[in-house]
């Protein structure tokens, strides 16, 4: 028999779901059956060479590897035996999911974090009973933190995933720091600054402007980030961790 309670003793009343445009479906009276989450494929860059063993991979080129989009798949339940009902229901699902693009989307089985996604089929079967939803999602490859690095809400601190680490910073003249990246992909983090600073990292230094600024050339590798501030103010740095 086919579980419907997600195997919860509760049995009448939902408990996990997804959250999309503000919107949970247990408002729809949807019960979760089952979730398929895959590891995003990888972007393979491979040349192979005839008459050599094995092949050259260029996939990690640029340091970190690089995911296609993945895809999420949800099935659910819907108890309905009211066939009029049924058909509104329907409709109500596929301009509740169809009617945008990429938005965040978030499951109850991963507290914290989002998918950013795109509902790319909402497919419904009906039934005497009720109806049988499945939906897929295109989604980014990483689900994204919800709190900011640097974060003190130590409620929700994970001794496995996160990391306690300060993100801003007083600088008088020149002050050196190590940012540690523990996401799973590079990050390109806001920067608010007092003043005009420069940053050298590594063998590039980049200018900072005063305010808020973002730039993609400035990234924040997995791991370990040493750098050079120079200037006279304060600086921060803002992003939020991503993983698979």
């Amino acid at each position: 028999m086919l579980d419907l309670t997600n195997g919860l003793p509760e049995l009448n009343k939902i408990q996990e779901g997804i959250t999309r445009n503000g919107k949970h479906s247990k408002e729809f009276g949807m019960w979760l059956v089952s979730r398929s989450a895959p590891t995003p494929s990888e972007k393979l860059i491979i040349e192979s060479v005839p008459f050599m063993q094995g092949i050259y991979d260029f996939s990690m080129i640029l340091g970190e590897r690089i995911y296609e989009n993945r895809t999420l798949t949800y099935h659910f339940e819907v108890l309905e035996r009211d066939y009029t009902r049924r058909k509104v229901d329907r409709t109500v699902l596929e301009n509740w999911l169809m009617k945008d693009g990429y938005a965040p989307l978030y499951d109850d089985h991963s507290p914290g974090y989002y998918y950013l996604t795109k509902c790319t089929s909402v497919d419904v079967e009906d039934a005497s009973g009720g109806l049988t939803v499945t939906l897929i999602f295109d989604a980014y490859p990483f689900k994204v933190s919800l709190l900011e690095e640097g974060n003190d809400i130590w409620d929700t601190f994970n001794f496995e995933l996160d990391i306690s680490q300060p993100q801003e910073y007083t600088v008088n003249g020149s002050l050196s720091i190590n940012l540690l990246n523990v996401g799973a992909t590079g990050i390109s983090p806001s920067i608010i600054a007092s003043s005009p600073m420069a940053i050298r990292k590594g063998n590039v230094i980049y200018d900072v402007l005063q305010g808020e600024s973002k730039s993609e050339s400035f990234r924040l590798e997995i791991g370990e980030n040493p750098m050079t501030i120079t200037g006279n103010g304060t600086i921060s740095f803002k992003w939020h961790k991503e993983l698979i």
